[in-house]
């Protein structure tokens, strides 16, 4: 009985050594790699429980397992796949964007290992670009899914601007990346604009009519009227004719109306506007009006329809984005417009005129220093127009043929000229503005009955400043 009994001791012995190494591999957390190659552990088997693992897309992990892997379960291999090379080591690679999960199954169809994977682009590449393009700024980059979502402090716009650029680069879409930078201390720009333009217009007319009545050739009687139209214009500028009357011997009268006129006419267009606007915001002016145009009718059940009514806009416009930029510079966007009404291709209805628009309109990017100008000129237009109508065969005849014609003419030449000088400014104390009606001061009745004045005579306000001056200062207007 003892050789017997010691063999049962050793095998006791043994199956205690195998159940504490089994409980110590239970323990013990087994290893999967991450995106850089460094082996992590995955712990034992409980049905039910997973791992959160990362993965770049194209980058592998490698997954140690507690125990002899029988089966594995891949929820969606276009996102990520399972290698196994043996029965304790799996290799979980990344292949697109987007999130499943892997489990492990040992010979008795049992879970031992589970991990919830997410595949999204290596932002180490672009966090590394932003460090040494920025090395002061505070950037950070998160992957969401197939997007990348920027957060942090910048110094200006320059800088958010080649993040975002940078980011476009790693997903390969502008549209996928998410711009959440805080810019520190936005620099606001004041945008000096002016916009001159002047106009000239030179109108020449002249022309002879001809008519006759009851004149006499032999046993013929004969009645004439040339009419000779001023196409150009479409009218005739002025109704000063002058109209004599010849009386034939054999009887009968000719008439002859000349018309003759010239007309000139310069025409000055002047706008300043000042605009401020905050780093990378647009901001518009607008100085002109609206004029209705009929956009369509709509009608009832019963028939009565009413008009719909759209307004254009027309005048001088102004639109700019500025961004500022590193030592002082400012990318400025700018685009402005000078529109009028004019007759000349308007619409003519039964009872309505809906008159067209003369635009002058220019748009450029270009960078500026705080201070610089910037002159957009060049728009230049010259118009010339010339008819002459009459009497076909008559109206050619040498001196004579004046008399049977009737010349048109116009010409118009006009130039715009923009200066645009943009400002980088700060905000000031509202007691450093001033207002355009700042001591402005009614007159009294008798100033106004007896001495036609609109206004007194008003000074600057504060003693310190009144101090300065001596005798009456200020504005008057007359």
């Amino acid at each position: 009985m003892q050789p017997h009994h010691a063999a049962a001791t050793r095998w006791s012995a043994v199956a205690t050594l195998l159940l504490a190494l089994c409980a110590s591999f239970a323990l013990q957390p087994a290893q999967a790699a991450d995106s850089s190659g460094t082996a992590v552990q995955s712990s034992g088997a409980v049905s039910g429980s997973s791992r959160f693992l990362a993965l770049g897309i194209g980058k592998s992990s490698v997954v140690e397992l507690p125990e002899d892997a029988k089966d594995v379960l891949v929820a969606d291999p276009k996102i990520a796949n399972a290698v196994v090379r043996s029965a304790r080591r799996a290799y979980l690679i990344g292949v697109a964007a987007g999130q499943t999960n892997v489990i492990f199954f040992n010979g008795d169809g049992r879970q031992i290992a589970a991990y919830d994977i997410e595949v999204g682009r290596d932002s180490g590449g672009l966090r590394d670009a932003i460090r040494k393009m920025l090395p002061g700024a505070q950037v950070n980059v998160d992957i969401v899914g197939d997007s990348v979502v920027l957060s942090g402090v910048v110094a200006n716009a320059a800088d958010a601007q080649k993040v975002v650029e940078a980011a476009g680069r790693l997903v390969a879409d502008p549209n996928k990346v998410v711009n959440g930078l805080t810019i520190n201390g936005k620099e606001q720009v004041l945008l000096k604009v002016t916009v001159a333009e002047v106009q000239r217009t030179v109108l020449k007319q002249l022309g002879l009519d001809l008519s006759g009545s009851n004149i006499q050739i032999g046993n013929t009687v004969l009645n004439f009227n040339s009419d000779n139209p001023f196409s150009v214009q479409n009218q005739t500028i002025s109704n000063n004719n002058l109209t004599p009357t010849f009386n034939l011997p054999s009887g009968g009268t000719i008439r002859a109306t000349m018309r003759a006129m010239e007309q000139s006419g310069v025409m000055r267009t002047l706008a300043e506007p000042n605009l401020t606007a905050i780093s990378g915001e647009t901001a518009k002016f607008l100085a002109g009006g609206e004029f209705p145009v009929p956009g369509g009718q709509s009608c009832d059940q019963s028939g009565t329809c009413q008009v719909q009514i759209q307004f254009k806009q027309f005048g001088v416009g102004l639109e700019f984005t500025p961004v500022v930029l590193s030592e002082g510079r400012i990318s400025l966007r700018i685009g402005t417009e000078v529109s009028e009404l004019s007759s000349d291709g308007a619409i003519k209805m039964v009872n309505i005129t809906i008159p067209a628009l003369k635009v002058r309109r220019a748009s450029s990017t270009v960078e500026l220093p705080s201070g610089g100008s910037l002159a957009l000129g060049g728009l230049i237009q010259e118009q010339t127009k010339q008819n002459i109508n009459g009497v076909p065969g008559l109206m050619n005849l040498p001196i004579l043929g004046t008399l049977f014609k009737s010349r048109d003419y116009q010409t118009g030449q006009t130039e715009l000229v923009i200066l645009v000088t943009p400002y980088i400014v700060n905000p000031v104390a509202p007691r450093e503005l001033s207002r355009p009606d700042d001591g402005f001061a009614d007159p009294s009745d008798p100033q106004t009955v007896f001495m036609n004045q609109l206004n007194r005579t008003y000074g600057l306000r504060g003693t310190a400043d009144a101090r300065a001056y001596r005798g009456n200062f200020g504005f008057i207007n007359d």
